[in-house]
């Protein structure tokens, strides 16, 4: 039962806790029962479920995008930066504003701003319409990413919280496993425009098993969200990351060095101001730091593999989008299958470097055989590539994650599972950005893929993921040099 000090009742019921003086020495994992905790867990994976199946689908309407707008490969690039982007640049403010006014009503508003935008991205009759779609869904995205993972962290005590996070995460997984083959058999069906409705279903059954969880967390409930600190963050990462995704452009340089400026800004103001929106002191704990370094180079190195892979395989390898969604199931599948069993491995290991540090060079070794692809590679060598890369994830993604939870205090998950969604957001956008400059500095203005472009595409990969085995390597030695850690960091 909760004292009175720290719940009060809302509207239908819901109890709002702060976890600063809730429950004594253990305020964040106290005071739940085991069904409020499954509903909490069906609820977040659900939602984790949605955004990466509308992302794995929409890769394999490249293809169809591409020619239905008369648009390039670099072009198509926005599909996946637009939701990258946004997503980036409302982590943060939505984030504190969730801890301010609770985690489970910022969750709620997520879920229905996704499903509100699937709704109506299909009535798309331009590609620019399609890019602010994508950029909604993305705003919704940050809403749900930086609190499901947070409320998993705060019901779930030392002893189950990296099984939980890893059983979340695998339900990411499921939806990367069954994104491919879903969008690829819609697009061939029903078109493209078919795909965004999938994700109602399972955003009316995480709205609708949130609903019956009473517990409002809202640590700083009674504060304000600081709009100067909001608007310098928004325009950092929306400078530094547009200049990173149009390179090399010099109004690109320009426009990232101005954004790298507002960076800096920002972290000074964060550190003067008591009304800020990031405690970046996080990032003095070594353990903390290290592990989203970690994760950010992860995710820069290759989170392209599907952007290049669905292109790859419709263009030069002319596969149909259900038969590359069929082969590009594999890699998740395989994260979906390893991801919870590493996860609770994780709980039981002292040293917390072993398996993300493995993973990343498990992830290496996959990113690195692309190198050798050219415009008729055995498909053999394409399923060895996804199988590796996808148990390096499974090494990686659950252990490294439950690291960062574990190592903040109970007050500052919410700020946690925002940073790990920005270092993963970030990386990914990197990655793409990445593949859009080298598409733009080797293939220029001729990026349509048709025959007389193969080798060149193929000469893109080869050089993109040269750069993203180096960046991986780092990742690898970054994660080794963050500490051991321990099993009790904190509670």
């Amino acid at each position: 039962m909760l004292g009175s000090r720290c719940e009060r009742r809302g509207a239908f019921g819901t109890a709002y806790r702060n976890p600063d003086i809730c429950n004594g020495p253990h305020p964040s994992v106290e005071g739940y029962t085991d069904d409020e905790r499954k509903r909490l867990m069906v609820a977040c994976c659900a939602a984790a479920f949605i955004t990466p199946l509308l992302s794995t689908m929409m890769n394999l309407s490249l293809d169809a995008l591409g020619k239905e707008f008369s648009v390039g490969s670099h072009s198509l690039g926005y599909v996946n930066t637009a939701f990258l982007l946004s997503s980036v640049v409302f982590m943060v403010p939505l984030s504190r504003m969730a801890d301010i006014s609770g985690k489970r009503r910022m969750f709620l508003a997520g879920v229905a701003m996704i499903a509100a935008s699937c709704l109506l991205a299909p009535f798309s009759t331009e590609f620019w319409m399609i890019i602010v779609f994508r950029a909604l869904i993305g705003m919704g995205a940050a809403a749900v990413t930086c609190t499901s993972v947070s409320m998993i962290t705060d019901v779930f005590d030392r002893g189950r919280r990296g099984w939980a996070i890893g059983i979340n995460t695998t339900c990411v997984y499921v939806g990367l496993a069954a994104g491919p083959f879903v969008g690829g058999v819609l697009n061939d069906l029903l078109g493209w425009r078919s795909l965004f409705f999938v994700i109602i279903p399972f955003a009316v059954v995480a709205v609708a098993l949130m609903l019956t969880f009473r517990h409002e967390i809202a640590p700083f409930a009674g504060k304000r969200l600081s709009v100067r600190s909001s608007v310098v963050y928004g325009l950092s990462v929306l400078l530094s990351m547009g200049g990173v995704i149009n390179l090399p452009e010099l109004w690109a340089v320009a426009v990232l060095a101005a954004g790298l400026a507002l960076l800096v800004v920002f972290v000074r103001l964060q550190l003067a101001s008591e009304d800020r929106i990031l405690d970046v002191r996080l990032f003095r704990n070594r353990m903390f730091s290290g592990s989203c370094v970690a994760a950010f180079l992860n995710y820069a190195s290759s989170y392209s593999v599907s952007f290049f892979m669905a292109l790859y395989l419709q263009s030069l390898q002319g596969m149909s989008a259900t038969e590359a969604g069929l082969l590009m199931l594999l890699q998740p599948a395989v994260q979906a299958m390893l991801t919870p069993f590493f996860g609770k491995r994780s709980d039981s290991i002292a040293d917390k470097r072993i398996l993300p540090t493995a993973g990343m060079l498990v992830i290496a070794a996959g990113v690195a055989s692309i190198m050798f692809y050219d415009v008729g590679t055995p498909m053999w060598a394409i399923v060895a590539t996804m199988v590796v890369t996808g148990v390096g994830f499974s090494l990686f993604s659950a252990p490294n994650t439950s690291v960062i939870m574990s190592s903040v205090p109970p007050a500052d998950t919410g700020e946690a599972a925002a940073l790990v969604s920005v270092m993963r957001q970030t990386g990914m956008m990197v990655s793409m950005g990445i593949a859009m400059t080298v598409i733009s500095v080797m293939m220029g203005s001729a990026d349509n893929i048709v025959p007389e472009t193969y080798g060149a595409f193929v000469d893109v990969m080869r050089v993109s993921f040269a750069i993203c085995t180096a960046m991986c390597l780092v990742g690898a030695a970054t994660s080794m040099m963050r500490g051991k850690g321990c099993a009790g960091d904190r509670v």
